[in-house]
Order: structure tokens, then sequence, then C-alpha cells
């Protein structure tokens, strides 16, 4: 059945892919972030070397993801709306991104939905932020950075930031997935920021 997906003052549409390279936990927390917030309809693609390494790392389940998103499509289902251009979707974060799935993405290799995905995201002009887990990158690596990055997509790697003095390495995780949401222009209300080193250097009175 074609289903019409326009709808007048509706939120956000955001794909949400998650791939089998460590630090799941950053889909997962974008994922709580943008259902707590409402401020986007979430669609998740969760591949199976993703499933496992989310069970390896967090002791959580595919069912567990789902439960976070409004909409979840197997990973095999080449078929589904994301596949075509005709659904209207904003934007699309692959939280983690492998390399094996930065490499498909960049050579236009479409042989599952989070790739065919993406390919989508490109050919329509629609935002793809890839949040690449690896390092160090080598020269091949880097070389399908800069395809992709010449095609449009935004290579955001999670990389730590210190000045708002992380306790816990989830405090290092939020700081990465706010600045995706900033990205996506759904910025959270409790994002530390920057403030030029003023409370780092307070001024003696």
């Amino acid at each position: 059945m074609v289903q019409n997906l326009e709808q007048s003052n509706r939120r956000k549409r955001v794909i949400i892919g998650i791939s089998g390279a460590s630090g799941t936990v950053y889909g997962w927390r974008l994922l709580e972030k943008l259902r707590a917030a409402g401020t986007a309809e979430t669609h998740l693609v969760l591949t199976r070397s993703g499933e496992r390494t989310a069970h390896l790392e967090m002791d959580k389940k595919a069912a567990d993801f789902r439960g976070l998103a409004d909409y979840y499509y197997p990973v095999e289902d080449i078929g589904s709306r994301l596949a075509s251009g005709s659904a209207v979707i904003d934007s699309m974060v692959i939280a983690p991104c492998s390399i094996h799935t930065m490499s498909a993405i960049a050579t236009g290799i479409t042989d599952n939905l989070l790739t065919r995905a993406a390919d989508v995201m490109l050919k329509e002009r629609r935002q793809l932020i890839l949040m690449v887990r690896e390092t160090p990158f080598h020269l091949g690596h880097l070389r399908n950075m800069t395809a992709l990055a010449e095609m449009g997509a935004i290579i955001a790697p999670p990389v730590p930031a210190f000045y708002h003095k992380p306790q816990t390495a989830m405090d290092i995780v939020e700081h990465s997935v706010d600045r995706v949401l900033d990205l996506l222009g759904l910025p959270s209300q409790d994002a530390l920021r920057w403030d030029g080193g003023r409370s780092a250097r307070p001024t003696s009175s």
C-alpha cells in the first residue's frame, strides 16, 4: 500500500542507523534523547553485527532498541519505504558507523537497508551524519571520508571534549550525542557548551 508521509506541522523524521562498530551506546543515547524531547520521529535500522555489539557492550537486545524508536525496520528489508527517495525523511545518523558501513556507502554498495537508506539520503541531497568509529585511520579510510564529504555527508567521529570536565564515560558520550543533535537542528536543552573559559577561570572580585 502506498503511504503518504506528508503532514502539516510534522515532527522532523530521522533515521537512526546502528552498525557493528564499538560504541552502540551512541545510538542508544541518541534514541533516548530524541524520544524524551519528542522533537523527532525516529526510524531505526539496527544491523545484526550492531545487535551483537550492543549485547557485548551494553547487555541490551534488539527489542530494547526497538522500544525507543517510533518505527523499526529489519536490515534485510531492502524493499522498505526507507529505500525510496519518495519517502519524506529529513536526516539520517549512523551511530556508530563502522568502517565497513562507511566504505560501502562511499562506493555505492547498497546490499542492505542501512547502506541503501544512506545512499538515498545522498542522492536526494538530504542530511547524512556518520559517527565513524575507528582509530587510527589509514589512507583508504581517509579517501573514503573525503569522497563522502564531497557527496555531502557530514563525518562526525565521536571525538571527546574535556572543557566541560566530564566525570564519567557517559558524560563523554553525552557530549558527542549533543553535538549530533546540534547538527540535526534539534539541540538538547541540557547540552554543556564552551563559554570561553570563564567558568574555568573566574575573575576575582
